[in-house]
């Protein structure tokens, strides 16, 4: 069985310390299969994005097709080409601007359901808000009623992403297991909601801004001119609510922590924020004057990221430095490691926004991954998160330039489950 026991058991610490203890390329088996990790950024970047085409997405991936189908996240190839061209009009700088008001007048709504003197665990919080957004910009509805029931569907169908990587993934998903009927049934569930609202929009032809109907109204003019059909529409829309809803909730989540335990970097984020907006809420243009907002949020998905490991399968003998991968094996990247080795990030365990300050960036090699991530997925990726975030989190650290908000005190740690992309239930105290 080779390390799979151990690495199952805490594959962090695990990932950790192999990379510590041998180095940058480190090689080691996982059932009847051989796994590389990759440690070095420079050779990330060769993995990701120079040698890209050497390589095919990973097991995980592969099995994640099972719920999001051929999306931009699990395409390859030509098709995933042809997505990404359909797909590209609906993240321009013009559509972003028009869902950033979206984004701030739901956040100011869960604002205001806050009440100093509460309890209220802000992972949950985190969830239900972009879902919300989610739901808002992507297909411009409301699903804050089916939020509940969306939610459980979610939460069992992203459960089952650890036993995409197993080696016998395939055999298990075959079998006639209750935990394949629960998400078997929590997928059909989600399906039906979105092929519901994809039905409804092709009827009505109406444009309510949101990035369904920029995906309907797209035609491939560089290929047969033709748009998406529904099944290609749904699994680009499941990636994106995916993305959308559970990575950024994890990712605000973890910022409002470290904000917590850094009172310091808390009170220049507040300062900075009163600085720019002067009691009023964000937009889009004042994202530029907000640098130091943008390195809050980019240093704490350095510290944990929401998609803390990548894999891919070699599909031919690949030299990475003194290394060469053999076809057929598959190696792992896991930005928690990279992002964590003093080489490249000194005192790597301290919250420091200044470390994506302009300056800095300027400073520091490209090949360094970035919190963002790297690869043929990353540039229409990176065009909104972090406005998402941004404008997700007017719920202040007090009251501040977004507007009143409770402060925020942590009745515990949160869990390493929680660093693991797992559901945590953390619990902030608001102090009057």
């Amino acid at each position: 069985m080779g390390s799979l026991f151990e690495m199952r058991r805490d594959p962090l610490g695990f990932f950790t310390s192999i990379a510590r203890e041998y180095g940058d390329v480190v090689r080691f088996r996982v059932g009847p299969g051989e796994v590389y990790l990759v440690s070095h950024p420079d050779l990330v970047k060769e993995v990701l994005v120079t040698q890209q085409h050497r390589f095919m997405k990973g097991r995980g991936l592969q099995w994640a097709k099972h719920f999001l189908g051929e999306g931009l996240l699990t395409s390859e190839g030509d098709f995933h080409r042809r997505q990404r061209r359909l797909s590209q009009p609906a993240f321009h700088r013009q559509r972003i601007e028009s869902y950033g008001t979206t984004m701030v007048e739901l956040a100011l709504r869960t604002r205001d359901r806050w009440v100093a003197g509460g309890e209220m665990a802000l992972d949950r919080e985190m969830m239900a808000l972009t879902m919300a957004i989610v739901g808002k910009t992507l297909f411009d509805a409301d699903v804050e009623g089916e939020a509940e029931e969306i939610g459980a569907s979610l939460t069992t169908v992203i459960s089952f992403f650890p036993r995409f990587n197993l080696p016998w993934a395939g055999l298990l998903q075959r079998l006639p297991l209750p935990s394949n009927r629960r998400f078997e049934g929590a997928r059909d569930r989600l399906d039906a909601t979105i092929y519901r609202i994809i039905a409804e929009r092709r009827q009505s032809q109406e444009d309510r801004g949101d990035l369904l109907f920029m995906l309907l109204a797209a035609r491939d003019e560089e290929g047969d001119g033709t748009g998406m059909t529904d099944r290609q529409l749904r699994d680009e829309l499941m990636t994106l609510f995916l993305a959308g809803h559970e990575t950024t909730a994890n990712a605000l989540s973890w910022t409002f922590y470290l904000l917590s335990q850094n009172p310091k970097a808390e009170a220049r984020l507040i300062a900075a924020i009163d600085r720019v907006l002067a009691g009023r809420t964000p937009t889009v243009s004042d994202l530029p004057e907000l640098r130091y907002c943008e390195g809050v949020f980019a240093e704490s998905m350095r510290l944990y990221p929401p998609a803390w490991g990548l894999g891919r399968h070699a599909l031919e003998d690949v030299p990475l430095g003194s290394w060469v991968v053999p076809k057929g094996a598959h190696v792992g990247v896991v930005p928690w490691v990279v992002h964590r080795d003093e080489r490249f990030w000194p005192d790597p365990l301290r919250f420091d926004p200044e470390r994506f300050s302009p300056e800095a960036r300027a400073a520091r090699p490209k090949s360094r991954i970035s919190p963002l991530g790297a690869g043929p997925v990353s540039a229409s990726a990176s065009r909104s998160p972090g406005w998402r975030e941004f404008s997700s989190s007017p719920p202040s650290p007090r009251d501040g330039g977004c507007g009143s908000g409770p402060s925020i005190g942590w009745s515990r740690r949160p869990s390493s489950r929680c660093a693991r992309g797992t559901a945590c239930g953390w619990w902030p105290r608001p102090v009057s």
